[in-house]
Order: C-alpha cells, then structure tokens, then sequence
C-alpha cells in the first residue's frame, strides 16, 4: 500500500494538501523533517501515514496523557493499530502493547518524554523495529519558549542512540529562536524543513481593554450561546469565579486548573471532549491535548504571557476550520500584574529578559492600531501582504494620527548608536540625558540626542514597541540590543508613513452568530444537518468517545451536501474512510434517506 492508498482508505481524503506529501515522502525516504505547520492543518498525517506504510512502530513523543489517549482513539476509530504506554496503565496493559510490538501488530506507540527516557524502557526500545520518531509538541525542548520542559531536552540522545532512524519534530508555534533551538537540541541540521506559515483565516482575532470585565465577557458569551469554546484566566482563584459568575447566568461552564482534583479534571475533560455546548473556564493547565475541532471561540480575560502562548491558546479554536473567534480583555493592571511574576520568578536575568520582551510584545499587539492578523504573523517571520479582513482593527478601524517622525527619531537613534542597544537607553539618548555611559561613548555628539524631548519616556516606550511588534526593529537576546529591519530603510527615506493609534480607544467586535454553519443551508438541510449530529452523538455515547470521533462538523457538512444513499457514495464524502464506512455508512445512510424521501 502507497501514501495516498493509505490516506483514502484510513482518512477518507483522496489528497494531501501541500506539503504534507513532501513531508510524507521524506520520511518514507528515511530522511529527518522539522515541521512548523499551524494547527489544524494537519501534523499527525505527516507521521501517520509513514508509519502505516513502513516496517516497524513509530514511536510519538507525546507530553500529555490526554493527547495520546485522543490520538490512540482517534486512529483506532480509523482503523489504525495504535497503542500508548504511560502512568495510568496497568502492568497487564504494558505486556499487551509489548507483545503487539513483537508480532509486528503495532503502527504507532505514544509515550511522554520521562517515559521513553526511563532507562529500563529505552533499552527495551534498542531491541524492536522503530521506523521512526516523531516528536510532537517540539517547542517544549526550547529555554526560550513558553512551554518549555526539561525531559524533551534529554531527547537529544536519540541522534546518538539511533542514528539510522529518522526523526520528525513538530510544532505550530515556534519563532526563530524557538526554532534554532529546536533543530540544535533534535539534531535536525541537516533535516528538511518545512515552515508552512502561521495564518488561521479562519479565526477572527478581536481585542478590547477592560471597562468592566465581567459584563464584557457576559456580553461577548451571549452571541456565542449553544457553541464551545474555552476563557483562560491567569489564576486558579479567579478561574473558580468566573466559572461560577457564567453558570449563574445560565452557561454550561466548568473550571479547570492544577490545583483541583485530579479525578475531577479528568471527568470535566472528558464532559468538554464529548458534549458541544461546553464553556471551559481555565488557566494555562487547559493546553496541548486538546484536541477538539469545533471549539468555536477562545477568551482571554488577562494578558497572555507572549504572543507564542497567546498564538498556541487561540490555536485552539476552529481546528476544523470553520469559523472560530479569538477574543481578549486587556488592561495596564496586566502588565504590572505579569512584569511582577518575571521580576519574583526563579529564572536567571537572561531568561527575564526574554520574559519582558515577549511580554513587551504581546502588550504590543493588543495596542497596535493597524491588521492584527499581520502582526501576529510578523512576529513569526511570516507576512500576510494586506490586511486580512478579519480582526477588529479591520473591520472597525482606530483612530490614529500619523507617527512617522517620532518613528524616524526612533530607528535613527537605534541607527546611530550603533544598533547595540535596547530601548531604555535609546530613549536616554533621544531625550538627552545626562548619563556618564551616554557621555563615555560620546552619544552626547550625534544629531539625534536630545531630539525627543517633547516626548515622555512612556511615549517613547510606547513607540519602540510598536516599532518592534511591527517589525521594523529587532530584538537580539540575550540582551536585547535593537538592530534595523531592512523595512526600516523605506520609513527612514520617508517612502513610507507609519500610523499608530491615536488612543486606547475601545474596540468594536465583530458578531458571530452560533451555529453559522447551519446558516449555509436551506431549511430542509438544517434539519437533516441537526439529525445527523444527534446521531453522532448517540454513536460516540455508545462508545464513550467524543462526538468529533465519529465525525467532524465538516464532513457531516459535506455528507448534508452530497446526500449519499449507498455506501459507495458516501466513501465520497470528505473523511470517510473504510473503517468508518464499514462501521458508521448504513446509520448515517438511513437517515439521509428517510429525510429526502
């Protein structure tokens, strides 16, 4: 059986979209691949197809129990042989999943990183047929990442202990110091790369500062009734409060935070994967795992730590990729509150650094006055060549005045003094300031000291980040010294004009009705769309496996289109596979039948 063989017959899909058939081929191939792909768009088939088509298992470095679990079910629900070893199994679960590996039963086999470096089991590993490692959530081996974790830096002895096994990393959240990081640590210098872009058009980025949160969140949750989505709260006090507030106002909400019980968390989970009316209330502890495709909008009631963390929460909405909104409240108080925890915490001054300036930049974006979307994307080394549409900067424009001269001060003085600097001391400069350190490199002498001074020093620093988040300078760790983007130069030669945001103006949000995907059909076809979702979740009850399991929102969309009334039409519909034809095709066909009789 080839690739695309394998795709149809286990996925229901009749192509790879690009580049997943390179990447496939360069495993197939033997040959290592970093993949930064965004989410929803498909990583697992980048390993999974491989490791159905090759000799041997596939190992999954997984770092959560409930991925892998979600994963197993997945694939199994597909017909694929899969298994996972971690905490929770019992010893008789281990010697099955062992001896499925002996008789060559086994395709994939997930294991967290401290499990598969348990040195009992990692020699036990040097015994079997591996055809490949995949190393999923691969940001979690960068220092300088938000999601850092020390077990997946010990995954470096993979280059070592198997050299002839190919690795594949994957992540959708990565800048280029995560990324070098990444290839450094995996030893993938010389793998394939394949950046595939960070954009999620599909999800509408909307951005408020805080008047009165709880009314804000109320308001906003009012519009997405009979949708689930997920409100991330900085503590674990404040999560147990608003998801009180939002039940006392007729929302279906659960909190979710480390410091509760851990039966408890699981049952809540378990009510979010397999209920579609389900608003989790939660801290960061609610992350990767979760893998739910209709999640229709995710909220932010405090700042996020860095636009990676808040890129990978938002990520989180829409993976199946109908429309999604991401929505967040922000104050000053928030940065204060955030500045506070990278001053108390543990890290040495490096790590602060970083911390500030992620944090800088994330305060950026909720200020800037231009395409969201762009920003974001910016912040990625990704560009997005007009503004998107999509956020609320575009479809209710700010106010702004125009800033180019205060810009053009700014990435002069960067410009100037050599580009070796952060910003507290560019801006000692352009206010002129009387430093012995200014004085001793003879910065006091240049044209642009002294030229700022009808600004104030929060102004300033206003200005440098935006100049940041829009690109236009770079920061360079560990110390933070400002160099010029090359799309500088237009600013400088006064080509180009630069507007930023005239105040904090509070921002308008766009309105998403609930269910708009039903609003794509007739009358008749809603109901029959409504029909067939409740007998996916008749289905997924039968099996105690989330609803999304059977299938998704888009291919029953698709079975509403299509309408098959054998089961060689409905291998048709998109994410049919065999499996789920032989197992679901005569229920699903019943009922499309008796609706258009």
């Amino acid at each position: 059986m080839n690739s695309l063989e394998a795709l149809k017959k286990y996925f229901g899909y009749d192509s790879f979209r690009e580049p997943q058939d390179q990447i496939v081929d360069t495993l197939v191939n033997n040959q290592n691949a970093l993949v930064i792909m965004p989410t929803g768009g498909g990583k697992s088939i980048c390993y999974q197809i491989p490791a159905i088509v090759k000799d041997g298992v596939c190992i999954v470095v997984s770092p959560l129990i409930a991925l892998m679990q979600d994963q197993v079910n997945s694939l199994k629900n597909n017909g694929i042989n899969a298994n996972f070893i971690n905490s929770t199994v019992s010893e008789s679960h281990k010697k099955e999943v062992i001896q499925q590996i002996q008789n060559n039963e086994l395709k994939l086999l997930y294991v967290a990183p401290e499990r598969l470096l348990e040195e009992r089991f990692y020699h036990w590993l040097k015994t079997i047929n591996i055809s490949m490692f995949a190393i999923d959530e691969a940001h979690c081996v960068s220092q300088w990442g938000h999601d850092f974790r020390k077990d997946y830096l010990n995954l470096s002895r993979l280059v070592y202990d198997f050299p002839n096994v190919p690795r594949i990393a994957l992540t959708a959240t990565a800048n280029d110091l995560t990324r070098q990081e990444i290839i450094n640590n995996l030893g993938l210098q010389n793998a394939n790369q394949f950046i595939c872009g960070f954009d999620r058009p599909n999800i509408s980025y909307n951005i408020q500062i805080k008047t009165n949160e709880e009314r804000q969140l109320l308001d906003y949750l009012e519009e997405q009734k009979g949708n689930s989505g997920v409100v991330y709260c900085l503590s674990r006090k404040k999560t147990e409060k608003i998801a009180k507030l939002l039940e006392e106002n007729g929302f279906n909400a659960l909190p979710y935070h480390a410091g509760m019980n851990k039966d408890i968390k699981e049952l809540y989970l378990n009510k979010f994967l397999k209920e579609e009316n389900i608003i989790m209330v939660a801290t960061i502890a609610f992350g990767m795992g979760i893998d739910k495709p209709d999640v229709r909008f995710v909220c932010h009631v405090d700042l996020p730590s860095s636009i990676e963390a808040y890129y990978q929460e938002t990520g989180r909405a829409g993976r199946d990729g109908l429309e999604a909104t991401a929505w967040m409240l922000y104050g000053v108080e928030d940065v204060v509150r955030r500045n506070n925890m990278v001053k108390e915490g543990t890290a040495d001054e490096a790590h602060k650094m970083i911390e500030r300036n992620n944090l800088n930049a994330m305060f950026s974006l909720c200020e800037v006055a231009t395409c969201r979307r762009q920003v974001l994307l910016n912040y990625f080394g990704d560009h997005l060549e007009e503004p998107c549409g999509n956020c609320d900067n575009c479809l209710n424009p700010p106010k702004t005045f125009n800033a180019t001269e205060a810009c053009q001060k700014a990435l002069s003085t960067a410009y100037r003094t050599g580009q070796m600097f952060g910003t507290n001391y560019l801006i000692e400069v352009l206010r002129g300031t009387d430093n012995p350190k200014i004085k001793a490199k003879k910065h006091d002498q240049l044209s642009v000291y002294g030229i700022g001074k009808d600004l104030s020093d929060s102004d300033w620093k206003n200005i440098f980040r935006q100049l940041i988040v829009l690109g236009y300078l770079k920061v360079n760790p560990p110390y933070s010294s400002l160099s010029l983007h090359s799309s500088a130069r237009p600013v400088l030669k006064s080509e180009k004009e630069i507007f930023l945001s005239e105040a904090l103006l509070k921002k308008k949000v766009k309105k998403v009705s609930a269910r708009k995907i039903e609003q794509e059909f007739s009358y008749e076809d809603s109901l029959l769309f409504e029909k067939l979702r409740r007998l996916r979740k008749e289905l997924a009850d039968e099996q105690t496996i989330p609803p999304y399991a059977v299938f998704n929102d888009k291919t029953l969309k698709d079975m509403v289109l299509i309408k098959p009334i054998n089961l060689n039409q409905f291998l048709s519909v998109t994410g049919v596979g065999q499996a789920k034809k032989d197992k679901y095709g005569n229920d699903f066909i019943k009922i499309i039948k008796k609706n258009i009789e």
